[in-house]
């Protein structure tokens, strides 16, 4: 009887040993939705040993169970089971080890499970299982190539531009003309029209010469030929001002330097229009006429500065009302060229060329983890 109760003394001791050194980690239930995972984290000490147990309450398999050391090293696996009891892992340094349960069915799973360890000693009873989570960061560095400019070269180019070196103005006499514009009592008609051309514009290789602006006097008789010469003495007073050269009292006009003519008080007065060619003919022929300008008066005047109009071909029709006495009436036209010249001028110009050379660069690339470690 002795030796029986040694040896059932030797068969129990070691098993009340190890349930006593077994300490709970984590027990309870974790849901599991179709078509997913869920983890569990703990901390291991050195050579403890993990009892591991799990049952899924309704004892349908679970598609896989694994327990690995974290980050990825498998420690247990188990494939559709739907229950294992009293798995012991060993730990072979501390570290956390992840609880993976995967669902690959539609429906839901409800596993219950059990985590317990065995310390290797009494200095590792008490170690904290708990797991925290970590923010860490890792830098690599990302070399490439790029072309840098390193100098600039300059080179030169000969330009050339042609540039106004001189601008003139001038009076250019167009017409100066004495007209007899009977009465309407003789014999010839009292109706009678001048015609008068402006000069086209002209542009060369290196000079243009353009009518900017024209003006006409009409003036009847006597008393108009004495406007005429005070309006020229008044002139030649003021020509001195400007650089064009003027001539007349119209060039005065025509170019600003005088703002208005002298015209008599007294007189026989004459009917007049500016026109062209068709409504000259329309004129003549006793019919309703369009004009640019027209009045009547002993002596009339009009300066004119629209490019449309200065240049082409004009008449001036004249129109006596008199019942016996004929007229003498004179018509002056008067227009200012601009004379622009122009030269060749060449310039040197500065071309700049970026000099480039490949070099190298390094940019940190920073890559942020999130991990479990261990409670200390």
């Amino acid at each position: 009887m002795k030796v029986f109760y040694t040896a059932l003394l030797a068969v129990f001791i070691p098993c009340v040993v190890m349930a006593q050194d077994k300490l709970l980690v984590s027990e309870g239930s974790i849901k599991i939705g179709a078509f997913s995972e869920e983890v569990l984290y703990f901390g291991f000490a050195e050579n403890d040993k993990i009892v591991f147990s799990f049952s899924e309450e309704n004892r349908k398999e679970i598609k896989e169970v694994e327990v690995a050391e974290y980050p990825s090293t498998s420690r247990y696996t188990d494939y559709k089971e739907s229950s294992a009891k009293e798995k012991i892992i060993l730990v072979n340094k501390e570290g956390v080890y992840g609880f993976r349960f995967t669902n690959g069915a539609i429906t839901k799973r409800i596993v219950k499970y059990t985590i317990e360890r065995i310390p290797a000693s009494a200095e590792t009873q008490k170690f904290n299982t708990t797991v925290k989570w970590i923010t860490t960061s890792d830098t690599i560095w990302k070399t490439y190539t790029k072309n840098v400019i390193v100098a600039y070269d300059t080179t030169y180019t000969t330009q050339v531009k042609r540039e106004a070196i001189s601008t003139t103005q001038a009076e250019e006499l167009i017409m100066d003309k004495t007209e007899r514009v009977h009465s309407i009592t003789n014999p010839n008609p009292n109706k009678t029209s001048i015609f008068f051309t402006l000069p086209k514009n002209q542009k060369s290789e290196y000079e243009t010469k353009t009518i900017v602006a024209w003006a006409y006097w009409i003036g009847v008789g006597q008393e108009a030929g004495e406007a005429w010469s005070d309006n020229a003495n008044s002139v030649s007073k003021l020509v001195n001002t400007t650089t064009a050269t003027v001539l007349t009292p119209l060039g005065a006009l025509a170019i600003g330097i005088a703002t208005e003519l002298i015209k008599p008080t007294t007189g026989e007065d004459i009917e007049y229009a500016l026109t062209d060619e068709a409504n000259r003919n329309l004129f003549l022929t006793e019919n309703a006429y369009r004009f640019y300008d027209g009045g009547k008066g002993v002596a009339s005047y009009k300066k004119e500065t629209n490019p449309n109009r200065c240049h082409g071909n004009y008449y001036i029709c004249l129109h006596n009302d008199n019942i016996r006495l004929g007229l003498d009436v004179n018509v002056k036209v008067s227009a200012i060229v601009e004379t622009v010249k122009y030269e060749d001028k060449h310039y040197k110009i500065p071309i700049v060329t970026p000099r480039f050379e490949k070099q190298i660069f390094s940019d940190p690339v920073i890559t942020t983890h999130t991990l479990p470690v261990v409670v200390k």
